[in-house]
Protein backbone atom coordinates (compact mmCIF):
# COMPACT_ATOMS: atom_id res chain seq x y z
CA UNK A 1 0.00 0.00 0.00
CA UNK A 2 2.85 2.42 0.73
CA UNK A 3 4.18 2.02 -2.82
CA UNK A 4 0.86 3.32 -4.12
CA UNK A 5 0.11 6.01 -1.54
CA UNK A 6 3.50 7.74 -1.72
CA UNK A 7 3.42 8.52 -5.47
CA UNK A 8 -0.17 9.75 -5.19
CA UNK A 9 0.77 12.00 -2.27
CA UNK A 10 3.83 13.19 -4.20
CA UNK A 11 1.76 14.21 -7.21
CA UNK A 12 -0.67 16.01 -4.90
CA UNK A 13 2.20 17.84 -3.22
CA UNK A 14 3.64 18.90 -6.58
CA UNK A 15 0.25 20.24 -7.64
CA UNK A 16 -0.26 22.06 -4.34
CA UNK A 17 3.20 23.63 -4.49
CA UNK A 18 2.65 24.78 -8.07
CA UNK A 19 -0.74 26.23 -7.15
CA UNK A 20 0.63 28.11 -4.16
CA UNK A 21 3.58 29.40 -6.19
CA UNK A 22 1.23 30.51 -8.95
CA UNK A 23 -0.81 32.46 -6.40
CA UNK A 24 2.35 34.03 -4.97
CA UNK A 25 2.31 32.42 -1.53
CA UNK A 26 4.59 29.46 -2.27
CA UNK A 27 8.34 29.34 -2.53
CA UNK A 28 10.33 32.60 -2.69
CA UNK A 29 10.66 34.23 -6.09
CA UNK A 30 14.38 33.37 -6.19
CA UNK A 31 13.61 29.63 -6.18
CA UNK A 32 12.65 27.91 -9.46
CA UNK A 33 9.13 26.53 -9.57
CA UNK A 34 6.68 25.52 -12.28
CA UNK A 35 3.98 27.62 -10.63
CA UNK A 36 6.19 30.71 -10.77
CA UNK A 37 7.04 30.05 -14.42
CA UNK A 38 3.35 29.79 -15.28
CA UNK A 39 2.57 32.92 -13.26
CA UNK A 40 5.34 34.92 -14.92
CA UNK A 41 4.19 33.79 -18.35
CA UNK A 42 0.60 34.99 -17.83
CA UNK A 43 1.65 38.54 -18.67
CA UNK A 44 2.82 37.40 -22.12
CA UNK A 45 -0.09 35.15 -23.14
CA UNK A 46 -1.85 37.72 -25.30
CA UNK A 47 1.33 39.29 -26.70
CA UNK A 48 2.15 36.28 -28.87
CA UNK A 49 4.63 34.66 -26.50
CA UNK A 50 2.23 31.97 -25.30
CA UNK A 51 4.94 29.34 -24.88
CA UNK A 52 6.33 31.12 -21.80
CA UNK A 53 3.31 29.96 -19.82
CA UNK A 54 2.01 26.98 -21.81
CA UNK A 55 5.19 24.88 -21.81
CA UNK A 56 5.63 24.89 -17.99
CA UNK A 57 1.92 24.10 -17.69
CA UNK A 58 2.28 21.11 -19.99
CA UNK A 59 5.35 19.97 -18.05
CA UNK A 60 3.40 20.19 -14.80
CA UNK A 61 0.44 18.26 -16.18
CA UNK A 62 2.65 15.58 -17.74
CA UNK A 63 4.72 15.22 -14.54
CA UNK A 64 1.65 14.68 -12.37
CA UNK A 65 0.08 12.38 -14.96
CA UNK A 66 3.23 10.25 -15.25
CA UNK A 67 3.52 9.89 -11.48
CA UNK A 68 -0.14 8.84 -11.27
CA UNK A 69 0.25 6.32 -14.11
CA UNK A 70 3.31 4.78 -12.44
CA UNK A 71 1.43 4.52 -9.14
CA UNK A 72 -1.52 2.89 -10.91
CA UNK A 73 0.74 0.36 -12.64
CA UNK A 74 2.41 -0.46 -9.31
CA UNK A 75 -1.03 -1.00 -7.78
CA UNK A 76 -2.09 -3.28 -10.63
CA UNK A 77 1.14 -5.25 -10.45
CA UNK A 78 1.00 -5.79 -6.69
CA UNK A 79 -2.71 -6.54 -6.32
CA UNK A 80 -3.31 -10.30 -6.50
CA UNK A 81 -7.07 -9.86 -7.00
CA UNK A 82 -6.52 -7.93 -10.22
CA UNK A 83 -4.19 -10.66 -11.49
CA UNK A 84 -6.87 -13.28 -10.81
CA UNK A 85 -9.57 -11.28 -12.61
CA UNK A 86 -7.45 -11.04 -15.77
CA UNK A 87 -7.41 -14.84 -16.09
CA UNK A 88 -11.19 -15.22 -15.89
Amino acid sequence: PVLVVVPMALSGAIGAEATLSFLGVGVPITEPSLGLLISNGNDYLLSGKWWISIIPGLVLVSLVLCINVVADRIREHNNPYLKFQDKI
